[in-house]
């Protein structure tokens, strides 16, 4: 049995690791070994499903998962809905924690986005649940609650006009005291489909000649606005979103086949361009909005 340790700290810093070494992992049966997972957020819970995922479809076998053996990080995955999506795809080693009824503090738990419906759905609970969270905890507007939901929309589009294949979305609050000094909310979609290039491809490769591949397509997207629509004013979601993430002074990042593209704040030391990784299926984005009570 082919065997991956998860970090301690799976999150939007580590989630690349995990998908290169579950990349790497050799076809057959898997065991994933979270048994000394300390911290998980959003996008370390959308990567693990989608390295599962992977696995599963390689080998067609269900990879196993070993829980965490510290007991707070199975009880916040359970509150976070994440073991209704893992059901599909995991062999679980034990029974996971049931998830509490009338749970409030989840911004959005791990939601499949596989038609227009479920995108919807995601709008509408962030709605009825964001309002508290980005002005109370954050200090935002009471029109970013509508922005919030206007990005939610546009990444989970995203997945349905670009991808054309599922995937899931997860946002979720917390404080970071100690590491800046306020509270942010982190947002993660991933999916397993074309990824950036090859949603790009049919309209743009030809101009890029022999310099087309994962970064360049991103690049295209990310920096120049470029769409798979040869009609313009359309597909320009990420566009925009870079430019409301970028007004709230958070930080956005996208991990498509061999590279990562991101903007980065003057508080996140992450690179702005990596290149050279291993080439995992489809897109992966996290988005982290601090909140303002340091931005004045």
């Amino acid at each position: 049995m082919n065997v991956l340790a998860l970090p301690s700290s799976l999150d939007y810093r580590t989630v690349d690791d995990l998908l290169d070494e579950a990349h790497r992992l050799p076809e057959g049966r898997a065991l994933l070994d979270a048994r000394h997972l300390r911290w998980v957020d959003p996008a370390g819970m959308l990567g693990l499903l989608s390295a599962g995922r992977v696995l599963f479809d390689r080998s067609s076998i269900k990879p196993r998962l070993q829980l965490p053996e510290h007991a707070d990080v199975p009880g916040y995955m359970a509150r976070m809905g994440f073991f209704r999506a893992a059901e599909e795809i995991f062999e679980l080693d034990q029974r996971p924690p049931r998830r509490a009824s009338g749970d409030t503090d989840v911004l959005l738990e791990v939601m499949p986005i596989t038609t227009n419906h479920d995108v919807h759905e995601v709008v509408d609970r962030v709605q009825r649940s964001a309002g508290a969270i980005l002005t109370n905890t954050l200090h935002y507007p009471m029109t970013a609650v509508v922005q919030f939901s206007v990005i939610l929309s546009e990444v989970c589009q995203n997945i349905l006009e670009h991808a054309e294949a599922p995937g899931w979305v997860s946002a979720q609050a917390y404080n970071w005291q100690k590491r800046l000094g306020r509270h942010v909310v982190i947002v993660a979609v991933s999916d397993l489909g074309r990824g950036f290039r090859g949603s790009l491809a049919n309209e743009h490769s030809a101009r890029f000649g022999d310099r087309w591949g994962d970064a360049t397509a991103l690049e295209a997207a990310f920096i120049h606005g470029l769409t798979r629509f040869p009609d313009t004013g359309r597909g320009q979601g990420i566009q925009q979103m870079r430019k409301q993430v970028r007004k709230w002074n958070g930080s956005i990042a996208i991990r498509s086949g061999t590279a990562r593209i991101a903007d980065v704040p003057e508080w996140d030391d992450a690179p702005p361009l990596s290149k050279g990784m291993q080439p995992v299926r489809g897109s992966h984005i996290h988005i982290l909005l601090p909140g303002m009570e340091s931005n004045a």
